[in-house]
C-alpha cells in the first residue's frame, strides 16, 4: 500500500491509501475515492479532464510523456508540475506525495 495526500478544489486535504500492486492509475483511485474527476477519455490521455498538479513528490514521479505534455500544454492553466492522473501509475514513487486536483470540476 502507498499513502499520498489529495487536495480538492476547495483546498481540503485528505490522506489516501491505495494498493501499489494492481497496476491502477491515479485517475482510477481518485474516481474510486469519489473525487470529481471527469476522465472523459477513460485514461487514454486525450481529454486532460484528470489534470492534477503534483505539489510535493514531483521529482520521484519523473517527467510527463510527450503525449501527456501535448494535452497539458493546451490547457488554460498549466503548471510545471502538472500531470494527467490517468498517466500516473500507483507505485511506491507516490508515497508521501501531495496531489492537487486541477481538472474540470463537475
Amino acid at each position: 500500500m502507498v499513502t499520498f495526500t489529495v487536495e480538492d478544489h476547495e483546498g481540503n486535504r485528505q490522506s489516501i491509501e491505495a494498493p501499489d500492486d494492481m497496476g491502477l492509475s491515479l485517475m482510477e483511485i481518485l474516481k474510486a475515492s469519489e473525487y470529481p474527476v471527469l476522465a472523459t477519455c477513460g485514461g487514454m490521455a486525450l481529454c486532460a479532464t484528470c489534470h492534477v498538479e503534483v505539489m510535493e513528490g514531483e521529482d520521484e514521479l519523473g517527467e510527463a510523456t510527450d503525449v501527456e505534455l501535448d494535452q497539458l500544454e493546451n490547457l488554460p492553466e498549466y503548471f510545471p508540475t502538472s500531470r494527467l492522473a490517468c498517466q500516473v501509475r500507483i507505485s511506491p514513487l507516490l508515497e508521501g506525495a501531495v496531489i492537487k486536483l486541477r481538472g474540470e470540476d463537475n
